[in-house]
């Protein structure tokens, strides 16, 4: 067993207690009078047996039936009793198993909106698939904890001690007797706990591996097939998925060998004792079948709810597994968002001394000090690895530089309010997200605010309307899984739409044109050269025709910038990137025409 697996066991107990009190917080009314009413449930239960004694000792032993009327009421109470039990058992099932849902759908939202807001560093070590895992198939795993811990255990333990309250009325010599079951049952219980918990927490481990492989594979099948990597890719997965068997085969194996055996086992070395003990205490006194009779009616309903918890127990190891993946996901920290009212009117950027790394590595982009204008089109070169998509992560605060300060129209980065960064800031990037829904779906991006008129207005600006009124249903057409409907370049100008639909201040575009044909740079070019003076432009380009009539190319090399200028100055240079640049780059698209 791995180190990993073993420490998600040591902490699972008391990380599924800390995430189940702090979801349940907004039920506690509803679960106190949950326990009250599985309180009297017990209580009617554990009258039950008391009645049933009376009725057998006093009146059919004897044979003393008189007219009949007392036994009537006693038959009509024990029957009562059990009707008043069952009815109220029912109600509070479905209070906690509501109580249970209301949890969880809360939870899962809570789990939702964190991951969210987490910041981007921690994505850049998380794989897609184990995380989709968490959010849903623990969250999941969560309501079955809930159900049998605020249910099962709760129910089953208030069951056990009404019927050792009753049995301690009736003879405190044979309930200890009884009693003696908890002990062996928590030792049952700690020994299966001993050896299930590591194999549990990497099975759990092991299944997220496996959905996110499958995630993983699916969204690169493509790739896949054209290297002919099937093969490998199948070996790996049937490795996780033996590994996964094994660990459930372990677990499985703990439970056939200690939990239904054991328990049975403890049943009938207690029934033997509460005959032994019964006769015993019964030698010098008269004989009271009733007494023996209530006792063996309380051994089945002390017994039976401890069987429930146990023949639970390996479910319930699962949820407090997948409980404690779910903590550990929502102790993650998130960034502290600043809260302003300021927002930007200009649009003019300052780098003061910036430079930047990711996690311990060494700084990919060193001390760099600039100022835009408002409503400069600026154009970012240079090859992989310079830095450029650092400089548009920094300002849209995806990262936090190491050093120096960024200011957008003399306010610090830093203390602008994050709602009104992500409406003044706005990303094209180089793979656009298209939802599965419609074209006002997809230009509106959840902004309820926008109106039909300003999307279409932007979807002009990107020269994208034709295109969209030409589709079946115009704008109300759905584009399908990842925007099947559309071409690679027509996702890039609805991705450009949807970014000015907001009428942002500063547009950032990370290589938008690297995948598109010259049609659609074309019309990316006319709608970029319509916005320049009303909206400030940071493009990075790899196709370097986009950004030729830039007010200013900036050249980064391994994190420095070495050249700058406009673009006659620079191809001019001879020997510059720049010029380099444009010289391979030609090569390239003549050996490919």
């Amino acid at each position: 067993m791995n180190t990993a697996a073993k420490d998600t066991a040591q902490s699972s107990a008391g990380e599924a207690a800390r995430l189940l009190w702090a979801t349940a917080q907004p039920e506690r009314r509803a679960i106190a009078l949950g326990i009250l009413g599985l309180t009297a449930a017990a209580a009617f239960e554990a009258l039950g047996p008391i009645l049933a004694k009376r009725l057998i000792d006093d009146y059919l032993l004897p044979k003393s039936f008189g007219d009949g009327s007392a036994i009537a009421a006693l038959l009509a109470a024990i029957l009562g009793c059990g009707l008043v039990a069952s009815s109220v058992r029912y109600l509070q099932l479905t209070r906690m198993a509501a109580i249970a849902r209301r949890c969880v759908l809360r939870l899962r939202e809570d789990v939702y909106a964190h991951v969210l807001a987490l910041p981007m560093r921690y994505f850049d070590q998380q794989i897609t698939g184990s995380l989709v895992s968490r959010v849903t198939n623990d969250t999941e795993s969560v309501n079955q904890l809930y159900r049998q811990a605020l249910y099962v255990m709760l129910d089953s333990s208030i069951v056990v001690l009404a019927a050792l309250v009753a049995m301690a009325w009736l003879d405190w010599r044979l309930m200890l007797i009884i009693a003696l079951l908890i002990p062996a049952m928590t030792a049952v219980i700690w020994g299966y706990q001993r050896l299930s918990a590591p194999a549990v927490a990497q099975a759990r481990a092991l299944k997220s591996d496996i959905n996110a492989q499958i995630a993983e594979n699916l969204n690169g099948l493509a790739v896949l097939q054209a290297s002919g990597a099937l093969g490998r890719f199948q070996a790996r997965f049937a490795a996780h998925n033996e590994r996964h068997y094994q660990s459930r085969t372990r677990e499985l194996a703990a439970n056939a060998w200690l939990l239904r055996p054991a328990l049975d086992l403890l049943n009938v070395v207690l029934m033997v004792a509460l005959i032994l003990g019964f006769a015993n205490s019964q030698a010098a006194q008269g004989l009271e079948v009733g007494l023996l009779y209530a006792f063996l009616a309380y051994l089945t309903r002390v017994v039976e709810p401890l069987i429930q918890i146990t023949l639970q127990f390996g479910q319930l190891q699962q949820a407090l597994v997948a409980a404690a993946r779910v903590g550990v996901l929502l102790q993650e920290p998130c960034e502290a968002l600043p809260r302003s009212s300021r927002r930007l009117h200009q649009g003019a950027l300052t780098w003061d001394g910036v430079r930047a790394g990711y996690g311990d590595g060494p700084d990919v982009l060193h001390p760099f000090t600039d100022t835009v204008q408002p409503g400069a089109f600026i154009g970012l070169v240079g090859h992989t690895g310079s830095g450029k998509s650092t400089l548009l992560s920094l300002l849209l605060r995806f990262y936090a530089p190491r050093g120096g300060v960024i200011r957008l129209d003399d306010q610090d980065l830093a203390t602008l309010d994050e709602v009104h960064l992500r409406q003044d800031v706005a990303l094209v990037p180089q793979e656009p997200q298209v939802l599965a829904a419609s074209v006002w779906d997809n230009l509106r991006m959840g902004r309820a605010e926008l109106s039909d008129e300003r999307l279409v207005a932007a979807a002009k600006a990107a020269r994208l309307h034709p295109l969209l009124e030409a589709l079946p249903r115009g704008y109300d057409t759905g584009l399908g899984e990842g925007g099947v409907q559309l071409s690679t370049g027509q996702k890039q100008l609805l991705a450009m739409a949807r970014a000015l639909a907001g009428s942002p201040k500063i547009l950032l575009l990370d290589e938008a044109t690297a995948n598109i044909d010259s049609a659609t740079e074309a019309e990316l070019g006319e709608a970029l050269n319509a916005l320049r003076g009303q909206v400030t432009i940071i493009a990075v380009a790899h196709r370097l025709s986009t950004i030729r009539a830039a007010d200013a190319i900036w050249v980064l090399h391994h994190g420095h910038r070495v050249e700058a200028g406009r673009h006659a100055d620079l191809i001019a240079k001879p020997g510059g990137v720049y010029q380099r640049l444009v010289q391979l780059q030609q090569l390239e698209e003549r050996e490919e025409a």
